[in-house]
């Protein structure tokens, strides 16, 4: 094997999610995830701190994704307009990962710790997002309240995407969600 590997983190990620989706993801080890992507397992740790993060390794550029969509919005954008703006820039990245997402997303699924990183992640990503909004000036709880929503809608909208059944593209369920939530804020 060369000193160098092409793509390792990619291939790392695509063996893990395929083996974890044949025999589950508490039977397998970092071990044959390296193997199975032609590496060792010293490169499987220099690109993830445990098998766990090979899940979640993009929550980082999701979260600078977000951060910066509403940092760039206009002024004038209303605080859950410049949410909905980063919603739909990441849904833009997503849609050409879906049927990588759904197996992803039935991974998570079936597993209790996986389900809780999962959660920690998106609180993770509300507390950006509601950092980003104070920092352009809207006040509590204002800025945390648009935040939480925002993830809200995000998640229901990623859910609904990922279901074999659901043929519409994410960016429209996000906006079919966005909406359902202003009618019913609207109606309070």
């Amino acid at each position: 094997m060369g000193r160098w590997e092409p793509n390792a983190r990619g291939r790392l990620e695509q063996a893990a999610l395929e083996l974890y989706s044949e025999r589950g993801f508490e039977q397998t080890t970092v071990a044959e995830i390296a193997k199975r992507a032609g590496l060792t397992e010293r490169t499987f740790f220099r690109h993830y701190a445990d098998k766990r993060e090979v899940l979640f390794g993009g929550a980082g550029s999701l979260e600078e994704l977000f951060v910066r969509t509403v940092t760039d919005a206009p002024d004038s954008a209303a605080p859950l307009d410049a949410v909905a703006a980063a919603l739909d820039a990441a849904a833009a990245l997503f849609e050409e990962r879906r049927a990588h997402s759904r197996q992803r997303q039935a991974v998570i699924v079936a597993n209790a710790e996986l389900r809780e990183r999962e959660l920690i992640k998106l609180a993770s990503l509300s507390a950006a997002l509601a950092d980003t909004l104070r920092r352009r000036g809207v006040a509590e709880p204002a800025a945390s309240l648009t935040a939480e929503a925002g993830i809200a809608v995000f998640k229901i909208a990623f859910e609904r995407w990922v279901d074999e059944a659901n043929q519409s593209s994410l960016s429209h369920l996000i906006g079919e969600v966005l909406e359902e939530l202003r009618a019913v804020t609207a109606g309070a």
